[in-house]
């Protein structure tokens, strides 16, 4: 199985304006940009993950909606991270207050920005090792919580700020301790 396809562009670098054209322009694959400005080729999820993912966007956005507390996102879209890597985790979330003071403009295009609260779910062909890094990575620019959740070990790896990563076995529930206040995420759904 295929993890993704890393393409080094020494000789091409692309400009943000020219990156986010070319995810524009080929909306039916994956495309992410390390912060070297390398660009990795992700291929689509296969069913079960996709249905896997909506159950988990949905949770967070219906949380979202009740609270009013941020805007949530997608695994389609964007963010430019401090760092200079374009990521897009599986599900994020910011608060309102850094939706407010982004423009009309950069809230068209990647956002400049990384999110508070990000879930990445291993798909069969994820690397294990790539997604730990992007959750290191995530901490390192900004994130406050990351869930990394492998429903094939049944297992989920609490990254946040300052701490070591915890590792839950084939837990119930996670919650979304003090940076979604309330939340709880249900994963009878995703085992």
């Amino acid at each position: 199985m295929v993890d993704s396809i890393q393409v080094n562009c020494d000789s091409l670098k692309l400009t943000d304006e020219q990156f986010f054209q070319l995810c524009q322009d080929n909306r039916d694959l994956r495309f992410e940009r390390n912060s070297n400005g390398d660009i990795v080729i992700m291929p689509p999820t296969g069913g079960e993950t996709s249905n896997k993912n909506s159950d988990i966007t949905y949770q967070l956005y219906a949380w979202n909606r009740k609270t009013k507390l941020g805007i949530t996102f997608d695994s389609s879209g964007g963010f430019k991270l401090p760092n200079g890597a374009d990521r897009s985790p599986d599900a994020s979330w910011i608060p309102l207050e850094k939706w407010e003071n982004l423009t009309s403009e950069q809230r068209q295009k990647f956002l400049p920005l990384c999110p508070d609260f990000v879930i990445e779910l291993r798909s069969p062909t994820d690397s294990l090792k790539t997604l730990r890094n992007k959750m290191k990575e995530y901490l390192e620019n900004g994130t406050k919580l990351g869930w990394l959740i492998n429903p094939k070990a049944k297992q989920v790896e609490v990254y946040r700020q300052g701490k070591e990563v915890e590792i839950l076995d084939n837990p119930t529930t996670l919650s979304g301790e003090d940076v979604l206040p309330d939340f709880v995420l249900d994963l009878e759904l995703i085992w």
